[in-house]
């Protein structure tokens, strides 16, 4: 089953900058041939469910093996089976709605 996640992993115990805990993630999933898209407050996933959450796992395992005594992971996953729909396909659905509210905005104004 196709599925596309939002994972934050939060490391605890380990200082304030967490970038190379982010990175090692990163390089998980991305070695594991999955589509990710990383933002500010974490990475989207798209991939097959067992594979994306095997990643997660190596993503926790890989952490506590540099030394982070605890972690903190917020997921949330979407699945769909109507269709096969992308992060892409997710945003430019968004955008498209975004972009015909301001083309009826300024066509109004005349």
């Amino acid at each position: 089953m196709k599925v596309i996640v939002d994972l934050c992993i939060i490391p605890i115990g380990v200082g304030i900058s967490l970038s190379s805990y982010v990175a090692a993630c990163e390089k998980i999933l991305l070695d594991a041939g999955l589509k990710t898209q990383l933002h500010a407050n974490g990475t989207n996933i798209e991939g097959e469910w067992d594979e994306v959450f095997d990643a997660i796992r190596r993503c926790h395992e890989t952490l506590h093996e540099m030394g982070v005594p605890r972690i903190a992971a917020t997921i949330r996953v979407g699945t769909r089976t109507d269709r096969h729909q992308t992060m892409e396909d997710k945003i430019q659905s968004v955008q498209v709605k975004l972009s015909k509210s301001q083309m009826s905005k300024t066509s109004g104004n005349r």
